[in-house]
Order: C-alpha cells, then sequence, then structure tokens
C-alpha cells in the first residue's frame, strides 16, 4: 500500500479564523488599521513587552520600514549574516546601503557575533542578527556594540521567532527595531503577513507616519491633529483587515499551537538522537541562553552529496524535505559586491542542512513515517 504523500508545510486552522473573517466582513472595514489590526498588535505588544507593535503585510515590509526609520541611504553599511533569506540584505540594499556579510556560527546556522566587531566601519549604522529556527542570536555583544558606538541600531530579524526567548528576554523585544512573519511557513500565520517591533521610542511617532504611505492619518482619525497630510514619506504596509482577522483566530490559541510543536520538535529529537550519536549527521544546536520556539527541525549532514541523497530518498517514501538558504554573499546578485572574504560556515550549513516536515496538523502517524524513512537511509531496510 502506497504510502501517503507528507507535504514539508501546510497551513492550518487553529481555532476561529474564519469567524473572525466574517467579522470583519461585518464591521464593514476591510482595508488596514481597524478592530482586528489593533487587537493583534496590542496583544503582540503586551504579550512580549515591545514598545510599539505594527502589524504588516509581511516581514519583508517590516525590514524595509526598518530601513526607513533608520534612514538608511548610499554610502552607509549594514552587517547582516550570509546564511538567510534575501529579505534581511535586500531591504537596506533598497536604501543604496552597502551589504557587509558576516559568516555563520560552525556549529549553528546563526551569526558568529565574535567576528562583528572586526567588520565595523565610521560607515557602519546597523547590525541585523537572525534568530534561525527561532533559536536566538547572541545579543550580549551586539548590544555592548551598539552603546559603544553612536548612531549604530541593531535590527533584529525575528520572522522565525515569536516565542522564542534570548536568556528570559522575548525575541523582537531586544533590539532597537525587529521584524516578524506570519507568512504561512511561519509558526503563527495569517497567509503573507509581519509585524514591526519599535523598541527605541525616538522612533515610534514617525514608524506609524511610515506605515500610514507618509500621512498623519492615524493621528488624524484619533483626533489628535486637525488635518489629514502628508508630511513624509512611506508607503502601504498595512495588511488587510481580512488578514489581522486570520492573524488574531491564531494568537488566540497561541500556546496550543505551540505546546503541539514542541512536542512534535522533541519528538523528531528524541527518535533521531541515536543516529546523530552515531555520527550520521548533527541535530539542531540550542545554546544555554536561548529558548526556542520549535519553528523548524533540521539535520546538518556531512556533505552536500549526502544531503541532496537524503532528500531524493524521502522524496521517493512520498515526504517532502527541503534544503534552505544559499549564501548570499555567493548569490548570483551580490557575489561581485562582496568584499571577497571567505565565510566557510555560511557555506557549510547551505551545502549541510535539510529541513524536515513540520507543522500544526503533522499527526505523530505521519511523523514516525518520516523518522522511519531517514533511518532506512541511514541504517538500510530493517530485518525481516
Amino acid at each position: 500500500m502506497e504510502q501517503p504523500f507528507i507535504p514539508f508545510n501546510k497551513p492550518f486552522l487553529a481555532g476561529q479564523e474564519l469567524v473572525h473573517i466574517q467579522q470583519a466582513l461585518a464591521h464593514g472595514k476591510l482595508s488596514g488599521n481597524g478592530y482586528f489590526t489593533q487587537h493583534s498588535q496590542q496583544f503582540l505588544q503586551a504579550r512580549y513587552g515591545l514598545g510599539r507593535a505594527l502589524l504588516t503585510t509581511s516581514g519583508t515590509a517590516a525590514l524595509e520600514m526598518a530601513a526607513l526609520l533608520l534612514g538608511i541611504q548610499p554610502g552607509d553599511e549594514v552587517i547582516v549574516p550570509s546564511f538567510t533569506f534575501t529579505s534581511t540584505a535586500n531591504a537596506f540594499v533598497l536604501r543604496g546601503a552597502t551589504i557587509v556579510f558576516a559568516d555563520s556560527l560552525p556549529h549553528h546556522p546563526n551569526l558568529d557575533t565574535d567576528q562583528v566587531a572586526a567588520l565595523l566601519t565610521p560607515r557602519t549604522r546597523a547590525i541585523v542578527p537572525v534568530h534561525y529556527a527561532g533559536v536566538a542570536c547572541d545579543m550580549a555583544p551586539l548590544l555592548a556594540l551598539s552603546r559603544a558606538h553612536e548612531q549604530l541600531f541593531i535590527v533584529e530579524d525575528a520572522a522565525q521567532a515569536i516565542e522564542g526567548r534570548y536568556h528570559e528576554q522575548p525575541l523582537g523585544a531586544v533590539g532597537h527595531l525587529a521584524a516578524f512573519s506570519f507568512h504561512e511557513t511561519k509558526n503563527i500565520i495569517c497567509g503573507e503577513g509581519g509585524m514591526l517591533a519599535i523598541n527605541d521610542p525616538a522612533f515610534a511617532a514617525r514608524a506609524e507616519i511610515l506605515w500610514e504611505k507618509g500621512t498623519n492619518r492615524a493621528a488624524f482619525f484619533r483626533g489628535e491633529v486637525a488635518r489629514y497630510q502628508w508630511v513624509d514619506v512611506g508607503s502601504s504596509f498595512l495588511p488587510s483587515e481580512l488578514n489581522a482577522a486570520y492573524l488574531w483566530g491564531q494568537l488566540q490559541q497561541l500556546e496550543a499551537i505551540q505546546e503541539r510543536r514542541t512536542a512534535q520538535w522533541q519528538r523528531y529529537y528524541e527518535a533521531l538522537r541515536p543516529l546523530a550519536r552515531q555520527g550520521c549527521f548533527a541535530l539542531p544546536f540550542v545554546p544555554d541562553y536561548a529558548r526556542h520556539n520549535a519553528h523548524i527541525f533540521y539535520l546538518l549532514c556531512t556533505g552536500l552529496a549526502e544531503r541532496d541523497a537524503l532528500i531524493r530518498h524521502l522524496g521517493r517514501h512520498q515526504i517532502l524535505a527541503v534544503s534552505h538558504y544559499q549564501p548570499l554573499h555567493a548569490s548570483p546578485f551580490y557575489r561581485a559586491r562582496h568584499d571577497g572574504r571567505p565565510l566557510p560556515h555560511a557555506t557549510a550549513h547551505a551545502e549541510r542542512l535539510v529541513r524536515l516536515p513540520l507543522y500544526y496538523e503533522l499527526s505523530s502517524a505521519e511523523q514516525q513515517q518520516v523518522i522511519a524513512a531517514v533511518q532506512r537511509f541511514y541504517l538500510g531496510p530493517p530485518a525481516r
């Protein structure tokens, strides 16, 4: 009997998402900054201790808002890990910045913060740590650099990091600014969506203006100004109320979603630990200062050929597993602009990493199918 196909990811309903969408229709407002936008922002702001939270159309849009708020312009430099999604760098490239890529840790795809001080120049305006797989980047060294250098800001790329912690501090509440994603592949979803966290009060008032297409519209509707005017640059960063309504349904089930994902992550870890002990691959590393959010479960194979063979093997067993980022410093777009430094750990992670299926509706039986297929790849078929 043929095994059922197991996708890498599957969008899901966790509670009252469709009810809230109907309510948004009944409220008669589908454009942004309505009832569900405001409820979601208040919830996220309170839960994570954020200075201000603004929903956006995507995590990419949140990063682009951050670049605007920092006033990034040609000649400025921004330090970014090479092992990340294009949006982390592209948001600053759009403002004319030069990207200075940093390498990963040897045992984890996160930024090697010990390298960053040597990359600073008088033109460095921002450092953008990425909390890969919801595991905190080591923030203390970066915050120390920011305090020691005037006008050097920390922008957390927390796209994957909701519910993650650095020590006991929620990710996204550590840097001056932070970008989250609610893309359908994330823990909490609304199809496409994101959030900008503004933790430095100096940016709060202007962030709302950029968010509202460069106008003081939000302040006008609160009765704080007499006229609705164009007062700054900006764009249409607000999500639809339909997206916010779906998101609100997810946020109401946040703890149940996280409990389920954590159990799935742990099931993989315990079942595959014997193979890791035999040296077949490395399991995800979580440092003592981090509490992860079960966003990604990955294996680090011994090399590119093995990684690709494992993905093909899983595909033959009706399982879609995927690789992840290609290092941006070697990308077709940026390699001619890169300063030529080798970044061996980012390259190695790109060649070794394979992500296993992990999503809310993944059953224990389906997960066991994935585990058995990985075991068969390394150990051969079970004895009869």
